[in-house]
């Protein structure tokens, strides 16, 4: 007898932009974000685009993703949508899109995945305020912006 529903595996979660799809279904993402510059604050956004790839399970479930606040409680966006998978050797990439939010001030925003009521993921979209940029003939050619600290 084999299990009618198996909890998937998130293989990945990441933040972008936006996305593309290709005539064969292949998706080019656009903008993938390991963080957040600003100049002022607070900055709203606009969009942001979660992908998703589930992996090794079998069923229907509920996904839910969260952002939240430096504090770690503010809820400022939340999206839900469905993940199928008919069998444990298909995966399912999931897009969900948030946005029209505050980021109030420069720290670590966090990102939750959850999967029927199962917390799968949490990480952190560091936010940081950009200083203003020193005149061309101050930094030394060819070297790369440093982040601020």
């Amino acid at each position: 007898m084999t299990p009618q529903r198996i909890l998937p595996d998130l293989q990945c979660s990441l933040i972008c932009d936006g996305f593309r799809q290709e005539a064969n279904g292949n998706l080019i993402l656009l903008g993938v974000m390991d963080r957040v510059m600003a100049r002022d604050f607070p900055v709203t956004v606009p969009q942001m685009v979660v992908v998703n790839r589930w992996t090794a399970g079998k069923g229907a479930f509920n996904q839910t993703i969260k952002f939240f606040g430096t504090d770690q409680t503010t809820l400022l966006a939340k999206a839900e949508g469905r993940v199928e998978l008919p069998d444990v050797v298909v995966s399912a990439t999931t897009i969900m899109g948030i946005g029209n939010f505050k980021l109030e001030t420069p720290g670590p925003y966090w990102m939750e995945v959850i999967l029927d009521d199962v917390l799968k993921l949490r990480y952190a979209l560091p936010v940081f305020q950009v200083t203003q940029q020193p005149p061309p003939g101050d930094a030394p050619q060819g070297a790369p912006p440093q982040p601020p600290v």
